[in-house]
């Protein structure tokens, strides 16, 4: 039998890989920060508690007879951050965090782990879908401490023998989905009209169960050691179309009205949105081809499939 350790394993991502890796037989040791979380984890084997990630956090009793690390558990990007200095906080948990629990888990034998990074390593978006060949050009902090990460994990790589896997998703959207697609969810709910129908854009996008599935793959594969993994659910839409698959999960009129983007975009500047703002009306694609070809992975659910889904299961929230 496999055991994997999750890290980040009572999180939005956490839970539903775990309930995935139950189904396939595998041993799972959930790592969560504090205890209160634990009456949700029912999926995993162990339950392990390790406090604040850092530089300076004991893994030992964790990666105990582990075969691989699936590493979640990250300081995560936030609209508002309070912090003097994000990126300081940023590096300390994304970055030295990461690198601690890879140099331990070599030396508990530990012989592959899986990285949860993100798209923004790659950028905020372009003319062209993003592709693994890509230079990297993050542009806020959490995107950079990702990057960083994924060098520091190439350099315990080269230097033990350690097989890494880095997972870049663009946003994912699933039960319990928080933040911007949760806001989202709401003012489509709302029936309140919104002034976006003149927008001409893509993004990409993955459903939950596709990127648990996705990971999963790169548990075990031979060629995935080693390698760098754009996934998405492959359909691309604009937000006008976005919204209007959201309304039809959710059995709500889609309320679109058409107001110039380059309005929208200026009203963004003045009102310190800007970054905000360019999420609605600008495009960010990824070309998921390689982990396709190279582990012969496809989303298992459709977009449809997954809106669905979540919309059933914010009705039953909200």
């Amino acid at each position: 039998m496999m055991r994997i350790l999750v890290t980040g394993a009572n999180g939005f991502v956490g839970k539903s890989l775990c309930r995935l890796l139950q189904t396939k037989g595998y041993f799972i040791r959930g790592v969560v920060r504090r205890a209160a979380k634990y009456p949700q984890l029912t999926n995993i084997s162990e339950l392990c508690l390790v406090g604040e990630i850092g530089p300076e956090t004991d893994w030992q009793d964790a990666l105990e007879n582990i075969d691989v690390v699936i590493h979640l558990a990250a300081r995560v990007h936030v609209m508002k951050d309070r912090s003097l200095n994000p990126l300081s906080e940023f590096r300390k948990v994304n970055v030295a965090g990461t690198e601690q629990l890879a140099r331990q888990a070599v030396s508990a034998g530990v012989r592959r782990m899986v990285f949860i990074s993100s798209v923004k390593v790659n950028g905020e978006g372009k003319g062209e879908p993003y592709t693994e060949d890509d230079e990297a050009a993050p542009e806020d902090a959490y995107g950079i401490s990702k990057l960083e990460a994924e060098v520091a994990l190439s350099k315990v790589a080269s230097e033990t023998g350690l097989e890494v896997v880095n997972i870049r998703p663009p946003l994912v959207y699933g039960s319990g989905v928080k933040a911007n697609f949760l806001r989202f969810m709401h003012g489509v709910q709302s029936g309140i009209p919104l002034p976006l129908g003149c927008i001409s854009n893509r993004r990409s996008f993955i459903y939950l169960g596709n990127l648990v599935d996705a990971i999963a793959a790169c548990v075990k594969h031979p060629k995935a050691a080693g390698q760098t993994y754009l996934v998405s659910d492959g359909d691309d839409v604009s937000t006008p179309e976005l919204i209007r698959r959201v309304a039809a999960a959710l059995g709500r009129p889609a309320r679109l009205f058409p107001f110039p983007p380059a309005l929208m975009r200026r009203a963004g500047k003045l009102l310190g949105k800007s970054a905000a703002m360019e999420r609605l009306l600008g495009s960010l694609t990824i070309d998921s081809g390689k982990i396709r070809r190279e582990l012969d992975w496809k989303p298992p659910y459709s977009m449809e499939e997954g809106l669905k889904e979540t919309a059933e299961w914010f009705k039953k929230q909200f």
